[in-house]
């Protein structure tokens, strides 16, 4: 489904005669007309190409309404970043009540093991989320139904987690040793990176500026609530690493596809997924544009919940805020996190459809 209007009976008419010259036609490739929709415009570059990108992201967005089953890939996704982030709380609370320093190169197993396991099952995941929309029976498809056909794949699904695990790990140990570093081009880089996401994350609503002295130490734990060290904490230190896994997938975004769809061997994905990257570099800028820009737009919208909550009740929400205040916090943060999943959903159909697209051409 694309934003080009297709070229109809661009056949008819053109010849009266049956003659002599139709016997020398019968090689000739006629395409169909969902075919010519498909045809690049201008060599493949220009604004047809661009519409291209932004119709395959509304094409997603279509395809989910009429598909409600593949919000279980929504759903499921969101569950694995649950798990960092309770690895996450589990090491600072471990570091910070029961003040026991783990050996450096254990801490490295144990990251590794985790970002292993969490692109495992988003891998894992958009295999199915790829065959349930290839095997659709009319508008419906099961994720369920992919999810068990993914299963044929597993052992090339885990040498591409195991790659995807090792590439994440180093970028995420990079990113830690540059954001606790004092020197001047670090600091730059913590400022106008990644880096500025942090101080945006410590306001209002993201941890509801929050108070201390408003979570009561249960017995038991030896320190604070452990939902607490969850949620922020836990979960604004595997935002980064969640980031640079989306990123992972942005650069290599037609490796599933053709492992789970042209049983091709990982080295072949990999590379025809560079190949198809090259030619289709303009559709899928576009695409990636699009949807950070409708993501970025709702993410703005906590100035408005900022300023509504500086308005009503500004010491409140500042210095104390109530539990109604600390609800609002915790009810905005998941709506935009539950959105942000729908959004990575149709991220992935839209890489699907410029997949077929590209295919096609």
């Amino acid at each position: 489904m694309h934003l080009i209007s297709g070229i109809t009976n661009i056949w008819e008419g053109l010849c009266r005669k049956p003659p002599l010259i139709h016997t020398k036609q019968t090689n000739i490739w006629i395409p169909h007309k969902s075919d010519l929709k498909r045809l690049p415009e201008g060599g493949g570059r220009g604004s047809g190409t661009i519409l291209r990108g932004v119709g395959a992201v509304l094409s997603g967005m279509r395809t989910l309404n009429r598909n409600r089953q593949l919000l279980w890939f929504t759903l499921l996704a969101g569950l694995v970043l649950a798990g960092n982030s309770i690895y996450q709380a589990v090491l600072n609370y471990i570091d910070w009540n029961m003040h026991v320093q783990l050996d450096i190169t254990l801490l490295y197993v144990l990251d590794f093991f985790v970002e292993f396991v969490t692109l495992f099952c988003l891998v894992f995941l958009l295999a199915g989320l790829v065959l349930s929309i290839s095997s659709k029976k009319g508008d419906s498809a099961s994720f369920f139904n992919g999810v068990a056909g993914a299963r044929k794949y597993l052992k090339v699904i885990f040498l591409w987690s195991v790659i995807l695990a090792l590439a994440g790990w180093l970028l995420a140990t990079i990113y830690i040793n540059i954001s606790v570093c004092q020197v001047s081009p670090c600091s730059f880089f913590k400022i106008f990176g990644p880096g500025i996401f942090p101080g945006i994350l410590i306001q209002f609503p993201f941890n509801w500026t929050l108070d201390w002295n408003m979570f009561t130490e249960f017995p038991g734990y030896g320190g604070r609530s452990l939902f607490l060290w969850i949620y922020p904490f836990g979960f604004i230190k595997a935002l980064p690493i969640s980031a640079i896994n989306l990123l992972l997938f942005i650069l290599t975004p037609f490796v599933v596809p053709l492992i789970v769809l042209e049983q091709k061997i990982l080295k072949e994905a990999v590379v025809r997924s560079f190949v198809m990257m090259k030619n289709t570099w303009t559709e899928l800028s576009a695409c990636a544009i699009f949807l950070g820009s409708v993501l970025f737009s709702v993410f703005i919208t906590y100035l408005l919940v900022q300023a509504a909550s500086g308005m009503v009740s500004p010491y409140e929400t500042v210095a104390h805020p109530t539990y109604i205040w600390i609800a609002i916090g915790f009810f905005y943060d998941f709506a935009l996190l539950t959105f942000l999943f729908i959004m990575a959903t149709i991220g992935g159909i839209a890489a699907l459809d410029l997949y077929t697209s590209a295919k096609s051409r």
